[in-house]
């Protein structure tokens, strides 16, 4: 084992939450070690959106990219259910079993400088602050133990840091301040939708997002190439890498170290973590540290955690209470061009259902919001497969008229508690170091189907009343697991038979061992993306940290 060196904070996992602390942490003029078991990425020459097969590229993984994630079997399908059920012209219906499975990687993410960030969408969403009461007015999951007026400075510093492009109207979400930029014009196709959402008495905003709307920070204004989830090339998009690492790095304090895992923690006296011994390119070495950060996100903090026999209470909640992505996407075609390739993803979107009683009969809402971007519904591969079927002249000319002219309308919801979901290590399944893998036990209860239900209702109804009458394409977490956003195994509460971390984001019966993602969330919200609630919480953490 290498020589020994010694850090103010170690911090692991360099994605939205992890990169925020080491930031923070870095400004007060700590020594930091920021560590990733992924690699990093160069936007100048990773990314493929100006190459001709850019399409067939997607995000560009590389080795390590990717981590590893076991599933446990899942429930059986309803054929009452069938209306909820994954289908496109060009395949039909997609899942043919008889149960639930996973859709791709199951766990969309990436492991690297900067993590999920990478390729997210750069919605920057506060949580509406109905979602954070959810057992006191409902009776079901955790109330948040720090109120929106507590993150409502952090979010405000968070936005200015990033440059956030917002809107004027905040709704239910208070500011004590605008944007710090304008919000983005909607494209044609968000323009169509919104003639549908006036007629339906939806609300249609400009989305906020942390794709820049003007130039800000010495970084160029968004071109609305609509290739964000593929990686921005062009550094506009507030990816953490460019903006929160970058600038850790630039004062001095940072270390970092990319493909480098964390292999131990080494519990010292008391209530305290004295060391990490960590796994990278110069081999294995021991580190001293004041304070511990995992921040590695909802699946492998909770691995981390339980990999470590004795460091937590039996008993303890870590793994529980496993929150996931509940979404559901409706795919029409228009009868005229609408350049629907084009512009920013997820531009528009509205709140009306968003409150976690806004829907009768079901508790927890859902927001709806543009998603062809999201969908993979741009280029000529993605229609020619799934929403032009046939083949020949005939096709291909069908195909020259879909493409731009498709358009969808995605719901993301609330995902409550439930004793059947879960995050373990898996009995069988390894890593190269030989450790268990993470395993996700995921269950849809009759609450999602309710819940679901009406997110369909919502985006079928959003395309008819816009003029697009016609489905090619619909998908949802009914019959699949597809989760970006997973939160909960670590939740934050006063309570520690209840919870991992209190207030502050540090690990009950410890005075230096904190969790800084979204495994902390106590409620998902109404599908408000987590990435500016990750980063408020930490910052917020990092100043009240000793």
């Amino acid at each position: 084992m290498n020589a020994t060196q010694q850090y103010d904070a170690v911090v692991v996992g360099a994605g939205a939450g992890g990169a925020a602390a080491a930031w923070r942490m870095a400004m007060k003029r700590w020594r930091v070690l920021l560590v990733d078991a992924g690699p990093a990425f160069d936007p100048a020459h990773d990314y493929a959106l100006d190459q001709p097969d850019w399409e067939r590229r997607q995000f560009p993984h590389k080795p390590g990219s990717l981590g590893e994630t076991s599933f446990a079997p899942m429930q059986s399908l309803d054929p009452a259910l069938a209306d909820l059920r994954s289908w496109s012209l060009g395949q039909g219906v997609t899942n043919h079993g008889t149960e639930r499975t996973v859709s791709g990687p199951g766990y969309h993410h990436v492991r690297g400088i900067g993590g999920s960030t990478l390729h997210f969408v750069g919605e920057s969403h506060r949580m509406n602050p109905a979602s954070m009461q959810m057992h006191s007015r409902f009776g079901v999951g955790a109330d948040w133990p720090v109120s929106y007026a507590d993150l409502e400075p952090y979010y405000l510093e968070v936005e200015r840091f990033l440059g956030v492009a917002g809107p004027d109207e905040p709704r239910d979400r208070w500011r004590s301040a605008p944007y710090p930029l304008p919000a983005h014009p909607l494209s044609r196709a968000s323009r169509k939708l919104a003639t549908g959402a006036a007629a339906l008495g939806l609300d249609w905003d400009p989305n906020p997002r942390c794709a820049l709307s003007r130039p800000y920070d010495g970084r160029p204004p968004c071109n609305y190439c609509g290739g964000c989830t593929l990686g921005c090339p062009r550094r506009d998009k507030a990816s953490a890498d460019i903006t929160f690492v970058a600038k850790a790095r630039a004062s001095g304090h940072c270390d970092i170290r990319p493909n480098t895992t964390l292999v131990r923690i080494v519990r010292g006296a008391r209530r305290r973590v004295d060391a990490v011994e960590l796994l990278g390119e110069g081999g294995r070495q021991r580190v001293l540290t004041k304070r511990l950060v995992l921040a590695g996100g909802a699946i492998e903090t909770p691995r981390m955690l339980l990999l470590e026999p004795g460091l937590l209470p039996t008993g303890s909640q870590v793994g529980r209470n496993f929150l996931e992505s509940v979404a559901w996407t409706s795919v029409g075609r228009a009868d005229e061009p609408l350049l629907s390739f084009g512009g920013l993803p997820a531009d528009a979107i509205s709140w009306k259902h968003n409150r976690p009683d806004a829907v009768p009969g079901v508790v927890g809402g859902f927001r709806v919001s543009a998603a062809i971007h999201e969908s993979g519904m741009v280029g000529a591969i993605a229609h020619a497969q799934r929403a032009v079927p046939g083949f020949g002249i005939e096709h291909k000319q069908q195909l020259r008229q879909a493409v731009g002219s498709t358009v969808a309308t995605g719901a993301v919801g609330e995902s409550l508690p439930s004793a059947r979901s879960w995050v373990d290590l898996d009995p069988q399944q390894r890593d190269a170091l030989g450790r268990p893998l993470a395993r996700i036990h995921s269950h849809v209860d009759l609450m999602t189907v309710r819940r679901l239900r009406a997110m369909a209702e919502v985006t079928r109804g959003l395309l008819k009343s816009s003029g697009i009458p016609t489905l090619v394409e619909e998908y949802g977490t009914y019959d699949y697991f597809s989760s970006a956003h997973v939160f909960g195994t670590c939740r934050m509460g006063t309570d520690p038979r209840k919870s991992v971390v209190d207030a502050d984001l540090r690990v009950h019966g410890f005075d230096n061992l904190y969790v800084c993602d979204a495994s902390v969330f106590p409620s998902s919200g109404g599908g408000e993306a987590p990435t500016l609630t990750i980063q408020a919480l930490v910052l917020r953490a990092v100043d009240r940290m000793g």
